[in-house]
């Protein structure tokens, strides 16, 4: 998964942390818990705020 994948990224964080509290979460912990992921391989530092967000809002949408 690279950081365009954004649907694929929130259904794997869904699989992986069903617990987590997807709305109110700290941009630091939600970039480790992506980069964590196993099918994930792109550069860490190609990540910026606009894409995080698209992808929080697809995994809140994915849990929905």
């Amino acid at each position: 998964m690279k950081w365009q994948d954004t649907q694929e990224i929130a259904i794997a964080l869904e699989e992986k942390h069903p617990e987590k509290d997807n709305i109110n979460l700290r941009y630091t912990d939600f970039h480790k818990w992506i980069i964590e992921l196993e099918e994930f391989d792109d550069d860490p530092n190609k990540s910026n705020e606009k894409i995080l967000e698209a992808i929080q809002t697809a995994w809140i949408e994915e849990r929905d």
